[in-house]
């Protein structure tokens, strides 16, 4: 009888692991060694240039590091992977590694605020042109990609404005034109959604978010077919954005969690979106798993569950944020999100805070915005939690 499907909670779990156990031990060591020794010099160069399995140098690859790739490479089912410090470190270096001067990206509007500094600023300097379409507009989209292009850089759902765009239709208008897909997952998770699975060739995550989910350590990773991932590998190995060993054994360390962490943040986010939709103080809300979002029906289709994360727009704006925020007690304030505490603030402070008023403005993020990252705590406490704080706005 042939072997059931191992289901990702099993896989955030087991995955990854078994090569890099040493000594008996049931967890991944920190192999905090910036070289390897080789007494065969035959041996060595085997390793150097990639004939034989090992390690040569730390820039390069890591034991620990190499097992979180691995378990991430499972989760999104891909033929490979590779890591960074960072995820913006991981957006660039995988942007990068394939774009020359006079080639051509077609993205969204409200991408994240750090990947819409790239688009605007740091890739029109090396004569690569960014065209960057309303988030949703998919025929939009279609046009600008029927235009030519080499990259469609997709971010679903959005942060902070939780938007969903069409990952299979979009992948196949980019495969006329013989473009590749890049799809940041960090809001969705591998639990939610799998867009290697819809057609794109490239996953890219800010693994410091949910993947980790205890806002302890910084790390990127882009997955997906081997030759890109190879490409993308010797781009970073050079350019030196590597994963720091013991972020990768805190990465390791919460991702065994992540279906039970991914779970509950989205129980408590929708209970919380459909509190807060009803709420006199409250201007609008956006959670796709709210049946009245703009790409409800989409998000249902592409994603197994909406996620943690959300946003909903105070009326008063900018005053009532100021009045909101210190109220709250079960909510960290901080630029962050993902983790098992509830993490809290405006655009103009996190996602964006690289932008100007006026950017914000264009790319459809109002000053009142605030993005709330449910964690795992008792739903019931977060809603009154929510509740006198909202009260608290005169």
């Amino acid at each position: 009888m042939k072997n059931p499907l191992i289901n990702n909670a099993t896989k955030s779990v087991w995955s990854g692991e078994k090569d890099a156990l040493v000594h008996g031990a049931s967890q991944v060591p920190v192999v905090n060694s910036v070289a390897y020794t080789y007494d065969d010099i035959d041996e060595w160069y085997e390793v150097a240039i990639g004939k034989k399995k090992g390690h040569i140098y730390g820039r390069n690859t890591n034991p620990t590091v190499q097992a979180f790739e691995e378990k991430l490479r499972i989760l999104e089912n891909g033929e490979a992977c590779t890591s960074f410090s960072t995820g913006m470190a991981a957006i660039s270096n995988s942007l990068l590694t394939f774009l020359t001067p006079g080639d051509r990206v077609v993205s969204l509007k409200d991408t994240y605020g750090g990947t819409n500094k790239i688009f605007s600023e740091f890739l029109p300097r090396l004569q690569i042109e960014v065209t960057l379409v309303d988030t949703g507009d998919h025929e939009q989209m279609e046009r600008e990609i029927a235009k030519g292009c080499k990259i469609v850089y997709l971010e679903t759902p959005t942060n902070p404005t939780v938007k969903i765009t069409n990952i299979d239709r979009m992948v196949k208008a980019a495969k006329e034109v013989g473009a590749m897909t890049f799809v940041d997952n960090t809001f969705a998770t591998p639990i939610n959604q799998q867009p290697l699975h819809l057609g794109a060739d490239l996953v890219l995550h800010s693994a410091t978010k949910f993947l980790g989910g205890h806002a302890d350590a910084l790390g990127g990773a882009a997955v997906g077919k081997k030759d890109l991932v190879e490409k993308i590998y010797h781009y970073r190995e050079i350019n030196g954005a590597t994963m720091d060993p013991n972020a990768a054994y805190l990465l390791l360390r919460g991702m065994k969690t992540l279906k039970l962490r991914v779970d509950q943040q989205q129980k408590n986010a929708q209970i919380i979106a459909e509190f807060l939709q009803g709420h006199e103080k409250v201007e609008a809300v956006y959670y796709p798993g709210l049946k009245d979002h703009h790409h409800h029906d989409i998000a249902s289709r592409q994603m197994t569950g909406f996620g943690g994360m959300l946003s909903f727009a105070l009326k008063g704006e900018l005053d009532a944020v100021r009045q909101f925020l210190p109220k709250l007690k079960y909510a960290h304030k901080a630029a962050n999100l993902g983790a098992v505490e509830t993490t809290v603030g405006p655009a103009r402070t996190t996602s964006h805070v690289e932008n100007t008023p006026e950017e914000r403005a264009a790319l459809g993020i109002p000053e009142g915005l605030v993005r709330y990252s449910a964690g795992i705590e008792d739903s019931t406490d977060l809603l009154n939690d929510l509740a006198q704080a909202l009260d608290a706005i005169e």
